[in-house]
């Protein structure tokens, strides 16, 4: 199943991530609840990964890979950690996810439910 990415002229080129991703028709929806992974300690880039790989557990428990993934929701408690890790966290981007960019929204949040963590994922994934 492939996307088809859609990056309007006019919005300028995004860089890991794409504006959108149209789906083919007749895919089935995952929608992949809020993910988090206080246990891995660590700070952002740690627990990035370990609440990616989440995500990717109940999208390959569903039948699908990372490239079924067509956008993610991300929310982190500390817009300026998340700036200062971005080569990191595109390190473990590539690694979890190959070069395969979904739509995504990056949210500043106050708190996260889990006073121990400091970013949540959410995603919708379309399947065959």
């Amino acid at each position: 199943m492939t996307f088809r990415i859609v990056n309007p002229d006019v919005l300028g080129r995004p860089s890991g991530w794409n504006h959108g991703m149209l789906a083919p028709a007749g895919g089935r929806l995952l929608f992949v609840a809020g993910q988090t992974a206080p246990e891995r300690g660590g700070g952002l880039v740690e627990q990035w990964a370990g609440a990616l790989e989440r995500v990717l557990e109940v999208v390959r428990t569903a039948g699908g890979g990372p490239d079924h993934i067509g956008r993610m929701t991300v929310y982190v408690i500390d817009r300026q950690t998340y700036l200062a890790s971005l080569k990191p966290l595109g390190e473990v981007h590539r690694r979890l996810m190959g070069r395969h960019y979904p739509a995504m929204a990056l949210v500043e949040v106050q708190a996260l439910l889990d006073p121990n963590a400091v970013v949540e994922i959410e995603a919708t994934a379309v399947l065959p």
